[in-house]
């Protein structure tokens, strides 16, 4: 370490430690009277807020609830989610966020993992809940969430309803100070093998990446994102990265806040119009949905700002959204990382030029946010330039990063190689900073020697009219290795075929945005493409599925 010069603090000076517990105090310092809302529900001021976390504390404290423990939600995007991502670490516990559309097997090895110890069941997961209850190895006590008039159910070790508890509450409670390098929440992420790993994060991270991301949000004017009068909605699950961090930035701000409940397109659509909803967040293909709903059909969405990440965020799907009035945004980050990364900046060199110059930059990852650093490594370790044509893995640091994977060192090690976190991206850099994802490590195609990437093509592709939907991945080939293979959903009452998409392509290869030979070979026509449990293309899914396709003898539709 370089020898500094550090002066003792004075013997009273307080050390103020960074907790989550800070972001709660100001959003109802600036605007009390603002309104969280529950689908069509519930709406209640940050005042009441403030006071049914409290209340949620005691409840918890009453229950046994100590420091340390893990306490896990069960719940879709409510205001009780939020209500938890406050009061559970607040007392010093870990908030574990379960994703629920994991399979049942997955959702039990996470708890017995996490070591769930007190678990909050909305009544819709209930028989889920009671079919791995028995297999449960850590949790002592459960409370019922529910929407419904019935305020019970069967559940094991159950303390009681949630807004019964609430209301016979003690509705003020004095939060302690700790140490801010305590652990705040923790959730899983799923790979292509194995078992879900744990990720967590303390209360330090937490508010410097509320900090960070409010600062990019609010201050940035290419496209300023999110204000004290904008109306905010999550379409990320809450269960999700802290549905990415922005319900701690709007409750910081005193912002108000629509939470939709079980994601219905339908409901989506009437609480943006009713609500007057003016910045979410989601991955491509739940904004597809929603732009889908007959409620959305003739709606303008003027006004409209969403980030998009997750995925790629391809030109067709940015033009489609810019007609129906939404502005989109591109931004990056990882389940590793808060999640926040980098995000696009139209900067002044870029508001000089061409409309069409800044759409292309808007769809990239962006530009790193303030205390990020980002590089691109090679295989040996090695950095390589920032010239936006040097392709490597992009290694990150921050001070919000994951520092492991929980019970799992040896994996922590791998994803902390070199000193640098490991994304697993192909990526690129160029001299402004914008980083331009090329694709996953091992979803790259290798054809007779040459790297395909599978996001570009699908941006392409996506750009043909007929084309709602499009993933590509490499299958084996004898000749070359891998070829491109494509999965196409069509719009309604639309047809392409192989000559279609070849012709559709060929002016991409005379461009040179494209070799010929990355043209896929094969084209199945789907009425859906596989996805993950947060809604990204589930590609090992993909790979297996044509596997199977191929192995049954099934013919395809071919470029050849």
């Amino acid at each position: 370490m370089l020898p500094t010069r550090i002066i003792p603090p004075a013997a009273n000076a307080h050390q103020y430690p960074l907790l989550i517990k800070r972001l709660l105090l100001s959003g109802v310092r600036y605007e009390k009277t603002r309104e969280i809302v529950y689908r069509d529900t519930l709406r209640y001021s940050y005042a009441t807020f403030n006071e049914r976390v409290a209340r949620l504390a005691n409840v918890l404290t009453a229950a046994g609830v100590k420091a340390g423990d893990t306490v896990a939600v069960m719940d879709w995007d409510s205001h009780r989610y939020l209500e938890c991502m406050f009061a559970i670490p607040m007392l010093g516990a870990v908030l574990h966020t379960i994703n629920i559309r994991l399979s049942p097997e997955q959702i039990l090895y996470t708890m017995n993992h996490a070591e769930d110890k007190f678990v909050l069941v909305n009544s819709e997961f209930v028989p889920l809940y009671n079919g791995i209850a028995g297999q449960l190895t850590t949790v002592e006590k459960t409370l019922l969430l529910t929407d419904a008039e019935e305020k019970t159910a069967e559940l094991p070790g159950l303390v009681g309803e949630y807004e019964q508890l609430l209301a016979a509450a003690g509705a003020s409670y004095d939060f302690a100070d700790f140490d801010e390098n305590s652990v705040a929440t923790t959730f899983y992420t799923t790979g292509t093998t194995g078992n879900p790993k744990g990720v967590y994060f303390t209360h330090r991270q937490l508010v410097l990446h509320t900090m960070a991301m409010a600062s990019m949000m609010g201050s940035l004017d290419s496209v300023r994102l999110l204000g004290t009068n904008d109306v905010y909605m999550p379409i990320t699950p809450m269960f999700h990265v802290h549905a990415w961090g922005v319900p701690y930035v709007a409750t910081m701000l005193g912002i108000k806040q629509v939470y939709p409940g079980r994601y219905e397109p339908e409901m989506l659509c009437t609480l943006i119009k009713e609500e007057k909803v003016s910045f979410s967040h989601c991955v491509p293909t739940i904004l597809q949905m929603m732009l889908n709903a007959p409620s959305a059909q003739g709606h303008d969405f003027g006004g409209l700002k969403m980030i998009i990440g997750g995925s790629a965020l391809n030109r067709a799907l940015y033009d489609t959204a810019k007609a129906r009035g939404i502005q989109l945004t591109a931004a990056y980050g990882m389940s590793e990382t808060c999640p926040l990364i980098s995000c696009a900046h139209i900067n002044d060199e870029l508001l000089a030029g061409s409309e069409d110059e800044q759409i292309t930059y808007r769809i990239k990852a962006g530009v790193p946010v303030p205390l990020v650093e980002a590089a691109i490594m090679s295989a040996d370790g090695s950095m390589l330039p920032a010239d936006g044509e040097s392709q490597g893995e992009l290694v990150l640091r921050s001070p919000w990063l994951t520092q492991g994977y929980f019970r799992e060192p040896e994996k922590g090690q791998e994803l902390w190689e070199h000193g640098w976190l490991h994304t697993g991206d192909v990526a690129t850099i160029d001299d402004m900073g914008f980083i331009e994802i090329r694709d996953r490590i091992k979803d790259v195609i290798k054809t007779g020697g040459e790297w395909i990437s599978s996001l570009e093509l699908e941006d392409l592709i996506s750009r043909h009219p007929a084309v709602r939907e499009v993933a590509v991945v490499g299958v084996a080939d004898p000749q070359w290795g891998e070829r491109p293979f494509a999965l196409l959903v069509l719009r309604d009452d639309q047809t392409l075929d192989a000559k279609g998409l070849k012709d559709h392509l060929k002016p991409y290869v005379e461009q040179g945005h494209i070799n010929k030979w990355a043209i896929p070979t094969q084209i199945a026509l789907v009425t859906e493409i596989p996805k993950t449990s947060v809604g990204k293309l589930d590609k090992k899914r993909i790979r297996l599925d044509i596997a199977q396709w191929q192995a049954a003898g099934c013919t395809f539709l071919s470029t050849l």
